[in-house]
């Protein structure tokens, strides 16, 4: 089996040591460079190629997202973020994202070399999952206003209807590595009567408040990062908090969210599998299922069980996908009713809310 060639960028001396001694445990692993900045990165990007890059944010000379931007445009190649825990860490790391980083890695600004000997499972996953990656369904694409072709009007709900049947309808969704681009790409074009969304994106604790902040800016939509009682309503999006679990409860004709702790599910927390299961036994046949992109199998029994349960489902097909994980074990496990690409889901999502 190849090894997957690895080069760190970081202008810490200790961080570069760690994160090499890491990786390099693992026998599938081969760091094949470590430069203290992006200038000596794209040197050696010369005469290297990398199969992954692991990527600080903050560095001398050229910070990580200017050397992000160049690299996707120059030579994608997938990379792994490294960021501090703190809301502007997260929101330059959402930058990455945006710009094509595929995973993130965070890092206290404390205590460093002990947080990465601790998180070196985690750190070895990522940089797998990265390896693993379509990064071309990661390069950034022009902006727009326009609704793709399949968002024609005969498939939205006539005004004043979506209100009353959205309030039975609603959606669930579920995605990881790839997520945050997918996630944007189908919400952006939801138009404000759109049902009822719930979403599980793994992320970690403190990203998903800048996240939901992120999308909510250039959504119809409002976005919001999920509170216990919120309630779920249509032309609202509520995203399960980095660290917690998320379910869907039901009182009456109203669906609310219901935030809470408790172990890692699927090696997950958030867990699409928590969320896909509660809304099987709240919602059924009221809801649509819909799992992306995404490493590993988190959500494809929750979709089964959404299906059995009398709930439409679908699932991203592996030409859109950054990993065809998630969706793929869906399918297999017959959880998927039918497998569409990336431009297709928010039309399906309209054609659902209006009974069609």
């Amino acid at each position: 089996m190849k090894q997957i060639g690895v080069m760190i960028v970081d202008d810490s001396a200790v961080v570069r040591q760690v994160v090499a001694d890491v990786l390099m445990r693992d026998p599938q692993i081969k760091v094949i460079a470590a430069v203290s900045d992006p200038v000596f990165a794209l040197e050696r990007l010369k005469t290297l190629s990398p199969d992954v890059i692991v990527l600080d944010v903050e560095m001398p000379r050229m910070d990580g997202i200017t050397f992000l931007r160049r690299l996707m445009n120059e030579r994608p190649t997938p990379v792994v973020m490294c960021s501090s825990l703190t809301e502007v860490g997260a929101a330059t790391t959402l930058d990455a994202l945006a710009a094509g980083a595929v995973a993130i890695v965070t890092k206290p600004k404390m205590g460093v070399k002990n947080f990465l000997l601790d998180a070196a499972a985690d750190l070895v996953a990522q940089v797998k999952v990265a390896a693993a990656a379509n990064v071309k369904r990661l390069m950034p694409t022009a902006k727009t206003d326009a609704r793709p072709a399949t968002l024609a009007p005969a498939s939205a709900p006539a005004p004043g209807s979506a209100m009353k049947r959205t309030t039975e309808r609603i959606v669930a969704i579920g995605t990881s590595t790839g997520g945050t681009q997918a996630l944007e790409e189908v919400l952006k074009v939801l138009p404000k009567d759109a049902p009822g969304i719930i979403v599980v994106q793994h992320m970690p604790e403190r990203f998903t408040a800048a996240f939901a902040q992120r999308l909510d800016k250039v959504c119809e939509v409002t976005v919001l990062e999920a509170t216990t009682g919120a309630r779920l309503l249509p032309g609202h999006v509520l995203i399960a908090p980095g660290g917690k679990h998320l379910m869907l409860k039901r009182s009456g004709a109203y669906y609310y969210a219901d935030v809470l702790d408790g172990a890692l599910v699927n090696r997950h927390k958030p867990s699409v599998d928590v969320l896909f299961r509660s809304v099987a036994s709240c919602a059924g046949a009221n809801a649509l299922g819909i799992i992306m992109t995404g490493m590993g199998d988190d959500g494809a029994r929750g979709m089964k069980e959404m299906r059995d349960s009398g709930s439409a489902t679908l699932a991203q097909d592996e030409a859109s996908c950054v990993v065809f994980g998630m969706p793929k074990e869906a399918i297999r496990m017959g959880g998927a009713q039918r497998v569409l690409p990336l431009n297709e889901i928010a039309g399906a999502i309209l054609a659902y809310a209006a009974g069609l």
